[in-house]
Formats: structure tokens, C-alpha cells, sequence
């Protein structure tokens, strides 16, 4: 199911602008002042575009066309200053989008006040953005699972969660330093070209490079290959989680379809550019993944690659059945890792309070005390 609407014009490329400006009877420069008045200026509604002239508005009002930014619902608003957005789309669906400030869930390196500063250094603001309504993957540690699947999103929901954020926090790329991850709801790459489109668009009119922008996948293992073959792309994380196929299977069911090997040879032939690595995520479930032993075979798989490991402590909720390990446990395998030769970080959560860490997006409205 998709909802794309012919009436919405967020999500639409220069050449589609063109085509409605000409069926309007409008000279093709009228689609470029469109476009810079919806990615640039990032109006949410006709009448803000005083670029265009009135006749023209008017006829795009009269075919029904809006900008089509979400409406937000709810938002609540974490200890740390991280802010989760309920967001209402065109047909009462609804998505949440994230807005960290100081950077995402901030990675620490060996311990060291230095490694600290160092990551808090590189990102002013990170949005997260969900690229469907729930999710079809079942990761059983996510909450974002028990929603289950109802539809993907179209390019412009994807971008007007974006700048509904920015116009929320009154930020404005490129002058102010903003990094995108797609890592809420859903899989991107289940939804692979409005993902990519969005990301065009993102980079080409909103001025977000794509160097600012990361994507997170499960494994969808055709997609890796299509993403290092994309023109505009942004940076890959894996979410691995194990470091075998039995366990791995039990946690992802994705991996019955794309194993292992199938993903780390997808993973081994991503082409990087000058200074990128790869990221693998591994969220760390306590008794389950978080052995030493476990440590040990993630190190040996990645061994040699041009890659990082973020380790994501389980971000707990209900219905979700296993816990968080302890912060020892999360260190002790930071160190066979690092002493093995690979990098790894450990991820500081942003907005577990509210239900806006990672795993934990599930359009929660009642929150703990």
C-alpha cells in the first residue's frame, strides 16, 4: 500500500515542478522558484510563497496542491533535550521523527574524557526519520516491530518530517550543521526508491549533504549493492546484532533470507569513498549476545574490513522480552573488541525516557514516571 497523493508537492523533483507549471500555463521558471520556495525557504503552506504570483497560487490551490507538511500531534521532550514528534500524515496515519541536539546518541570511544570531546565535536543537531508506517523486519528486540507493517512512506512524508523539524527548532541547513539518520520506523531499504529520491532531494534542495546523512539496514542485501551504485548516497550502518547465523536468525528473522555471508560479502564490496567506514550496529541484550565468546566472533568476522561497531545497549520497553546488560558487561566487550584491532563505540543514549532511543519508536503516549 502507498499513499502517494498527486495533490502533495513536497517529494516532487524540478522536472515534475516543470510539468505542473506548464499544464498550468506557467513559463518553466515558475517550477524553480517553486522548488526553492518548498526545499530552500521550506513553506508549509501557498500563501507563505509570495515568489509566485497570486493566479498561480490560486491554481494550484484550486487542484487541491499543498506543500503537504505533517502535522505534529504530540511531542514530548527528554531530560537530555532530545525531542520525539508524533506526526500525523495526509491519511491519519501517523510516523515519529526525532530531534537531538549536540549530535545523535553520541558515541564514546575508550573511556577517555578526549574520545568524549572528540564525538560530541562533530554534529551540532541530529534528525532520526522514519521511512514507513511501522515495519514488516520483526527484529525481536525493537519495539517498533509490534506495530507491525501498514505502508510505506512516499518521498515527500519522508522530507516533510525533515523540515517540519527544522521549521519546529528554527534551524536552517547548510548554515546550520544538521545530520540525518535514517534509523526510525521501518526499513529504508523496503522502501528503497522513496528513500533515495528523498535523499536527492534532501541533499539537492534542503542543503543537507549527503555526507551528513547515514542509513541503517537490517540486511536487505540487494539494497546494499543498489546504494553504493546510487549517484547521491548517504553512509551505510548494518545492524548485525550477532555474530552468528543461529542466533542471529532467532533475533533478525531477515537472516533466513539474507545470512551472513550473503550480507558480510555485500558489506566487503560497498564501495567507500576517502576517509568513510562502514558501521555495524550491535545492540547488546544481556545473556543473550553479550558474551565474551560472542565478542570474540564479532571481532574475527569483521576482521580487515574498513568498518566501525557501535554498541547500543538494549533500550528497554514493554513487550519487549529481553534486558539491558550491565554497564560492565557493555565495557568488557568494548575491550575485546578494541583490543583485537577493532574500532568500537560505545553509543550514549538520547531520549530513553521518552521512548525516543533507538529500538524504541512505537508511537508510545503514555510515558513512565
Amino acid at each position: 500500500m502507498n499513499a502517494e497523493s498527486n495533490t502533495s508537492l513536497l517529494g516532487l523533483e524540478l522536472q515534475e515542478l516543470t510539468r505542473i507549471a506548464e499544464e498550468t500555463d506557467e513559463p518553466s521558471y515558475r517550477a524553480r522558484q517553486l522548488f526553492h520556495a518548498l526545499y530552500v525557504e521550506r513553506a508549509s503552506s501557498l500563501d507563505e510563497v509570495s515568489t509566485l504570483p497570486k493566479d498561480f497560487r490560486s491554481k494550484l490551490k484550486t487542484e487541491g496542491f499543498t506543500p503537504g507538511l505533517p502535522e505534529i500531534t504530540k511531542q514530548f521532550v527528554s531530560a537530555d533535550g532530545t525531542v520525539r514528534y508524533l506526526m500525523k500524515l495526509a491519511d491519519g496515519e501517523t510516523v515519529e521523527t526525532v530531534w537531538m541536539p549536540e549530535g545523535d546518541e553520541g558515541e564514546t570511544g575508550d573511556g577517555s574524557e578526549a574520545g568524549a570531546d572528540k564525538a560530541r565535536a562533530w554534529s551540532r543537531a541530529t534528525i532520526c526519520v522514519s521511512s514507513q508506517v511501522g515495519c514488516a523486519v520483526n527484529c525481536q528486540f525493537c519495539l517498533t516491530a509490534l506495530l507491525g507493517m501498514k505502508r510505506n512512506l512516499t518521498a515527500g512524508e519522508i522530507i516533510g518530517q525533515v523540515i517540519t523539524v527544522l521549521r519546529e527548532q528554527k534551524v536552517s541547513p547548510p548554515q546550520d550543521r544538521v545530520n540525518l539518520v535514517f534509523m526510525g520506523m521501518g526499513e529504508p531499504f523496503l522502501n528503497f526508491e522513496n528513500f533515495i529520491k528523498a535523499v536527492r532531494l534532501l541533499a539537492k534542495g534542503v542543503g543537507i549533504p549527503e555526507s551528513r546523512m547515514t542509513v541503517s539496514t537490517a540486511g536487505i542485501v540487494p539494497r546494499i549493492f543498489d546504494l553504493g551504485e546510487s549517484g547521491v548516497r548517504p553512509k551505510l550502518a548494518i545492524s548485525l546484532n550477532a555474530p552468528n547465523d543461529e542466533l542471529r536468525t532467532q533475533l533478525m528473522p531477515i537472516n533466513k533470507k539474507w545470512n551472513l555471508e550473503q550480507l558480510m560479502t555485500a558489506a566487503r564490496e560497498f564501495p567507500l569513498r576517502n576517509r568513510e567506514r562502514l558501521t555495524f550496529e550491535y545492540v547488546l541484550l544481556r545473556n543473550t549476545n553479550d558474551s565474551a565468546h560472542h565478542a570474540r566472533q564479532l571481532a574475527e568476522l569483521v576482521r580487515g574490513m574498513k568498518a566501525k561497531i557501535n554498541l547500543i545497549a538494549l533500550n528497554p520497553g514493554p513487550g519487549v522480552a529481553f534486558q539491558t546488560p550491565t554497564d560492565e558487561a557493555v565495557l568488557h566487550f568494548q575491550k575485546i573488541l578494541t583490543d583485537a584491532g577493532v574500532p568500537a563505540f560505545i553509543r550514549r543514549p538520547r531520549g530513553r525516557d521518552i521512548y525516543a532511543a533507538c529500538g524504541q519508536l512505537k508511537r508510545t503516549i503514555e510515558m513512565t514516571s
